[in-house]
């Protein structure tokens, strides 16, 4: 009799717990929507996995980040707690490298995901917000990166913070300004570290989790978009599968393929911390930026040869802004689905800019 009353009890109480939640944040509707949405089904299906793999690297940035901040002293000491974290703390190699690799790859993983969504038109009507706050998402990933890079304070990345922050000093009248905020001062030191620190670990992660927020009920609200050769077909000819469970434990393989991944770089190939910067001394050969950041310092560096001063950069500086704008734009520029001279003119705006990225990183690895 009471291992009968047990299961009943559990189940009341279950159901209890079920129904306040329910009442409260309205769960029963969640579940509704993901037993109805359905995922398109095509060759280029495989694509939409980037985005779930994108906020797989996310989550670990924000699991690694907590337990490095633990260790972590900006300021003075930056280099001293990096070194002690790598060297001296019980997995704290472990934690810094899967901080860094995941780091690297979040940013591979949203810029190949927004240019297969730019390839598969999945931009046009009525995803325009989406496909700007996956934009927003992606510039505020590269400045993770880059605000994230100087708290070493190895050389390396001491040397590159510098350089970078000289780009945008070349910018007439507000550029010296702009260039003077970053840095806390005339030079990078400790006050640019401080502020860095504060930008990574307080402000990016704020703003990120409210655009990817917006991003994610954009993208339930729309759902999938397929490409024009599937949507040109008859409706009976579709395939679709259910989100939930089917594409769902998909995705979640996925995050378990990454993960081993990740685990495999991680423990091969673990983040190495160079010597510690010296601000008085001259830069080594070599320094660069970090890959993402690449195409950019070789565009600058080529036409800061080519021209005299600081026209190069600011020459530069317009037409990586204008490639920007242009990318940005693409929804505007090739809105109709019955236009194909707009279609192509989209098409060829994705293709040309991917063209350049990757000819001009890898003109840059080859130049160093």
């Amino acid at each position: 009799m009471v291992r009968s009353s047990s299961p009943a009890i559990e189940r009341t109480w279950g159901a209890r717990l079920w129904d306040f939640c329910d009442q409260r944040l309205g769960l029963a509707e969640l579940v509704e929507l993901a037993r109805h949405k359905l995922v398109p089904q095509h060759p280029h299906a495989v694509w939409y996995y980037l985005g779930g793999i994108s906020l797989f690297f996310f989550l670990v940035q924000i699991v690694t980040g907590i337990l490095l901040l633990v260790y972590f002293r900006p300021g003075p000491e930056a280099y001293d707690s990096v070194r002690r974290i790598t060297y001296d703390t019980e997995f704290g190699w472990l934690i810094r490298s899967a901080h860094s690799w995941s780091a690297n790859l979040m940013v591979l993983a949203v810029f190949v995901h927004m240019f297969s969504v730019a390839l598969m038109k999945a931009y046009r009507r009525p995803r325009e917000f989406g496909w700007w706050t996956g934009l927003a998402l992606l510039g505020l990933t590269m400045v993770f990166g880059f605000s994230g890079y100087l708290l070493p304070m190895d050389e390396l990345a001491y040397f590159a913070t510098k350089v970078g922050l000289e780009i945008p000093a070349s910018i007439p009248i507000v550029g010296p300004w702009i260039a003077d905020l970053a840095r806390g001062g005339p030079t990078v030191d400790e006050n640019t570290i401080q502020r860095f620190f504060t930008l990574h670990v307080v402000i990016l992660p704020a703003l990120f989790v409210l655009v990817l927020a917006v991003h994610l009920y954009l993208v339930q609200r729309h759902g999938n978009a397929a490409p024009p050769s599937e949507e040109a077909k008859p409706a009976a000819d579709r395939q679709y599968v259910p989100f939930f469970p089917d594409f769902l434990l998909s995705d979640l393989t996925v995050w378990l393929v990454t993960l081993n991944l990740l685990g495999f770089l991680v423990c091969l190939v673990p983040w190495q911390l160079g010597t510690q910067a010296d601000p008085v001394s001259a830069a080594p050969a070599g320094i660069h930026p970090e890959w993402y950041f690449m195409a950019q310092f070789q565009l600058l560096k080529v036409l800061g040869a080519w021209m005299p001063g600081t026209a190069g950069e600011l020459v530069g500086i317009l037409m990586v802004t204008g490639g920007g704008l242009v990318f940005a734009l693409l929804p505007l520029l090739d809105h109709s689905e019955e236009n194909r001279r707009l279609a192509r003119l989209g098409t060829c705006v994705t293709v040309v800019l991917l063209v350049v990225l990757v000819v001009l990183t890898v003109w840059g690895y080859l130049a160093l």
